[in-house]
């Protein structure tokens, strides 16, 4: 679906057909009859548009019959039904410069796009450098506000697993390091193309421009280094809990021992009494009591011992 939107006194209104100084934005669901429309309407080499649809899209840019084509990931929720994928994905946002437009081709719907279309009322169309800024600044604001979240559910599964062990916070944990994976890789490569697009002034940014660029790589830094701290924590923390069940094992299986062991004497020295032989004090008035008495000593000197060992 294409949307077109514009600004008109201060207020960003969708349109129905493509002006000079709209922004243009291709969200899901895709029509190939649209990329062509689109490639024929901007002179758009249509691999531009195609190639967004390629979820693996590495960020990077290119420049083909003088329009600029940029990539860069951004966070979104993973609508997956699979219990065991990442809670968070990144996906590609394709950003297309031509003559007279700025072109958005969104793979998914992200909400890097819609803080942007919320912004838009105070952006100027025909500046397009700082409106491609603009995005790489939500892209970050998004990237911090998915961190934040992820490092919340990281405290608050942490905390179930220390009272519960539950199989399933567990789990979650588990999707939380894959999702700290995706956005480590995606942090990194967004890094190295701000980076790139900063000393090769791939977009002819002038003194301000360049300076705003430098903001969102420091920016872009802090993301990736937070990215990277909570990998470390959660990675620590899967470790501890793996050493903490561990023990727990290993303690019952020495509480099992120690019980069966303190079942077994008594009831083995029953078992001699209960045979057709002769015994000791087999003909004694006690012969009932003696079995049962030596049981019970056997049984305090056991329990004592493993006391002592604290198995118990």
């Amino acid at each position: 679906m294409i949307q077109y939107f514009k600004n008109i006194d201060g207020k960003t209104l969708e349109i129905d057909k493509p002006e000079m100084g709209v922004w243009v934005n291709l969200v899901p669901p895709f029509k190939d009859e649209e990329f062509i429309e689109l490639s024929e309407e901007f002179e758009i080499p249509i691999a531009f548009l195609r190639d967004s649809l390629d979820i693996d899209e590495r960020p990077r840019y290119e420049l083909e019959d003088n329009v600029k084509f940029l990539v860069i990931k951004t966070p979104t929720e993973n609508n997956s039904f699979n219990d065991s994928d990442a809670f968070y994905i990144t996906i590609p946002i394709c950003i297309i410069l031509t003559h007279t437009q700025i072109i958005t081709v969104n793979s998914f719907d992200n909400g890097a796009i819609k803080k942007f279309l919320n912004t838009f009322q105070k952006s100027n169309p025909d500046k397009k450098n700082m409106m491609v800024l603009k995005i790489f600044e939500k892209v970050v604001q998004n990237f911090m506000e998915f961190l934040k979240e992820i490092n919340h559910r990281r405290n608050q599964f942490e905390g179930n697993l220390y009272e519960s062990n539950s199989n399933e916070d567990l789990r979650n944990l588990m999707r939380i390091q894959k999702s700290l994976v995706y956005f480590t890789a995606a942090l990194r490569t967004n890094e190295m193309l701000m980076m790139k697009l900063e000393r090769s002034n791939f977009l002819g940014l002038n003194d301000q421009e360049r300076e705003f660029l430098n903001d969102m790589v420091v920016d872009t830094s802090q993301a990736l280094e937070m990215a990277k701290i909570y990998t470390d924590i959660l990675t620590s923390s899967l470790y501890s809990f793996k050493i903490i069940i561990n023990n727990n094992q290993n303690n019952l299986l020495k509480r099992l021992t120690a019980i069966t062991t303190l079942l077994l004497l008594p009831a083995l020295v029953i078992g001699f009494y209960s045979m057709h032989v002769k015994l000791p004090f087999a003909n004694s008035g006690y012969a009932f009591y003696i079995p049962i008495v030596i049981s019970v000593l056997i049984a305090v000197a056991i329990n004592w011992h493993f006391h002592k060992k604290k198995w118990f």
